[in-house]
């Protein structure tokens, strides 16, 4: 039987079976109007079918996307008590941390390539602002797109993207109370209800009191979401989500090589690098909407309007360490100013950029439909997108204040800059405008083709500190993408796909010769070969084997002034395989386990040092395993834990030094029971059992490269209350 006729066939058989339950069980009730029948959520026992919303060959299940992606689903957030952009990513190992501090925004990497913080973050499939903390309390799955998504995001980093699926109104009452070993205190709530057959809502909000391991990196979080869902008519549908969050904490420095060559020895995770008593806490504020119209025509063709707004307010203050550039080890030259000194010394600023504000607006229309022609069936899309970006920065203080060593008890107090920050400006403009067309045809049971593409068009304007016109970019692209997909049995699907794509010239960094100047886009190419397996019992296996190619940008030693100009010369490739397993082994136990091969280097860069090297922060291998085990002698009572594992990490452009290898191990008990009738669930978890010491980020920031430390061991417990 042809999968598609399921759903239909077990929704006429309810249909014809729930009259006869209903008038055995009452023949007395009253008639009632079937819009005051409460809505039934019928679920089968195999949960990949669920819709993927956001990837770049239209919304549909995971079995029959061509492309290589990853969900994280409500229950997995809760069990592992996932609260971070780090912490998520640990889930995956095809994603890495790429300059996430604690204490700031943070960002992530998929493939190797750090996300697009403009585009690559997206909240009900429309992009959000990156330069937030982004919340999870109000998200049911996570999706993570890995690859090329063109169509989905048009001018992106060419890694992929990471989609946060909202709640839907639903009758729910939960409470969840929330503690560490360091004496955090957590709270949160999640309402939903229907208040009439047509009008739902729900609410969500947290406070977030956190002690860090860090020393006076303690902080504050306040979080606030609303979602609720319209039946306008039987036809119409309205979807609307709306939250606002606020957060304060002082941000941790990151750690750079001694000397350019060395990594620090006998590092104290506890300690903040460069502190100093006037320090102000990162002020994050946002606030995030979407809306979604549906109007389904008929029973093949539907109409979707919808839009989002972004909008992100950071006041940026750090006693910031960086560099030896006024250390005496450095004075000479000899030594290169943007790393610490060889014995440890390094500089401190006094950086302060209030009111950096990130605005991310977006509007979309689209059709999609279902027809034939002849043998050939197809389900199309076709739309246009507009989206627009703004940045407005106030001139900020960047001052010298002193050194010090990272080996100091006590980091010595320096006199703050007496400089103030300027008024603010405008300082990014940038407009896409594009329309775009997606063809799913199918040629008998066994095989689909998907063809379609995105024509983008770019406005961007950049402006100088102080606002003057800088520089005014356009373009204009088609980004191609078409793939292969083969129904080998009812299970197994096999698919070849590929995809071009566009992502925006990097800023030269302030130390060579060209600083601050933007790199014209470049554009991207990734091909894709993978198969899906599903099997009856909900476990899914997938392999992909892809590489991804872009100009490789870099600061390239010369003979200017500086000694280095940023460019784009040669190529970027990034070859992997990626293996997934994912769902229910047994009746008992549960696997979410991934490996990340990944080859990522530079060819024909001009600069003999650098050919045929592993790129910085990008581990040859990663393994995570997450694993969730229903213990036989106690009912309700189950195991949880995880390991993860990433390979030697590159931390120098010339691969001369690399942050050792790593093993963690997480472990946990999750326990559920009924007080009275109330259901409560608690969950206790060990992040780093043995307290295995690892530098888990050697990422860069405007063109710097720093090291950040893994958390120490570190116990978490919750409990959740049904009311």
């Amino acid at each position: 039987m042809n999968r598609c006729y399921r759903p239909a066939l077990l929704t006429l058989a309810l249909s014809a079976a729930l009259p006869l339950h209903a008038s055995d069980a009452a023949p007395d009730a009253p008639d009632r109007s079937p819009t005051e029948l409460a809505a039934v959520r019928v679920q089968a026992k195999q949960p990949v079918a669920d819709t993927v919303q956001a990837n770049s060959f239209g919304s549909g299940d995971w079995h029959s996307t061509p492309a290589s992606v990853t969900v994280l689903d409500r229950s997995l957030l809760d069990s592992r008590q996932v609260r971070s952009l780090s912490e998520l990513a640990r889930n995956d190992a095809s994603l890495g941390d790429s300059y996430a501090p604690v204490g700031y925004y943070q960002n992530i990497a998929i493939r190797g390539f750090p996300l697009d913080t403009g585009t690559g973050y997206r909240f009900n499939g429309l992009s959000t602002t990156g330069e937030q903390r982004l919340a999870l309390e109000n998200v049911q799955q996570v999706e993570i797109l890995k690859g090329e998504a063109g169509l989905a995001a048009g001018v992106m980093a060419p890694g992929g993207i990471i989609n946060y699926v909202g709640k839907r109104p639903a009758e729910v009452r939960n409470v969840t109370l929330g503690t560490d070993s360091e004496g955090s205190r957590y709270a949160a709530v999640d309402v939903g209800h229907w208040l009439t057959p047509r009008l739902g809502v729900r609410f969500n909000a947290a406070w977030d009191g956190s002690t860090s391991y860090i020393e006076h990196a303690d902080g504050r979080r306040n979080f606030y979401s609303l979602a609720t869902d319209w039946r306008i008519t039987d036809r119409s549908t309205l979807e609307v989500d709306a939250n606002y969050q606020t957060s304060s904490q002082r941000s941790a420095s990151g750690y750079q090589l001694l000397g350019a060559r060395e990594l620090p020895r006998g590092v104290d995770r506890g300690h903040m690098l460069g502190y100093q008593p006037w320090q102000r806490p990162v002020g994050i504020d946002s606030t995030n909407i979407t809306a979604l119209h549906t109007f389904q025509i008929n029973a093949q063709w539907q109409w979707r309007v919808s839009a989002g707004y972004s909008r992100s307010v950071i006041d940026d203050n750090v006693a910031f360490a960086y560099g030896c550039y006024y250390a005496a080890q450095c004075a000479d030259g000899s030594v290169p100013g943007n790393y610490f000194a060889p014995n440890g010394d390094y500089d401190i600023y006094d950086y302060r950029s209030p009111d950096d504000t990130r605005r991310n607006l977006e509007g979309r229309a689209e059709l999609r439909g279902s027809f034939s022609t002849g043998p050939v069936g197809h389900e199309l899309t076709v739309g246009a997108d507009r989206f627009e970006r703004t940045i407005d920065k106030r001139r900020n203080v960047n001052e010298y204040v002193g050194t010090a060593n990272i080996h100091a008890a006590q980091v010595p107090v320096f006199a703050p800059s007496p400089l103030q920050p300027g008024p603010s400006v405008r300082r990014l403009d940038s407009a896409q405008t594009a329309v775009f067309a997606l063809d799913r045809m199918q040629f008998g049971d066994a095989w689909q083709w998907l063809a379609g593409g995105r024509f983008v068009r770019l406005d961007e304007r950049a402006f100088d500190k102080r606002g003057n016109p800088e520089r005014h970019s356009t373009l204009s692209r088609f980004l191609p993408q078409t793939a292969l997909v083969w129904k080998a049995t009812d299970q197994v699907n096999v698919y070849a796909s590929y995809v071009r794509g566009i992502s925006l010239g990097q800023e030269a960094p302030f130390w060579t010769s060209n600083d601050g100047t933007f790199l014209a886009p470049v554009l991207s190419r990734q091909t894709e070969v993978g198969v899906k397996y599903t099997a009856a019992d909900a476990l899914t296996l997938g392999a992909a084997v892809f590489r991804t190619s872009q100009p490789f940008q870099y600061a390239k030693p010369d003979a200017s002034a500086a000694g280095y100009t940023f460019v784009a010369e040669g190529q970027q490739t990034h070859t992997g395989l990626e293996l997934t397993a994912n769902g229910r082994v047994t009746d008992v136990l549960q696997v979410h386990a991934s490996v990340s091969a990944l080859q990522a280097r530079a060819r024909s860069s001009g600069t003999a040092v650098y050919e045929g090297q592993q790129l910085v922060n990008v581990p040859k291998l990663r393994a995570t395993l997450q694993a969730d085990y229903n213990l036989p002698f106690v009912s309700g009572l189950a195991l949880t834990g995880g390991w993860r594992y990433a390979s030697a990490n590159v931390a120098t452009v010339d691969g001369s030094v690399r942050a050792p290898a790593y093993h963690v191990v997480d472990l946990g008990l999750r326990f559920s029971h009924a007080l009275g009738d109330h259901p409560v669930t608690w969950n206790l978890s060990v992040d780093n059992l043995f307290d295995r010491f690892y530098w888990r980020d050697t990422g860069s920031s405007a063109g710097d490269y720093y090291l950040f430390a893994g958390a120490p061991r570190q116990a978490r417990l919750s409990v959740t209350f049904g009311l």
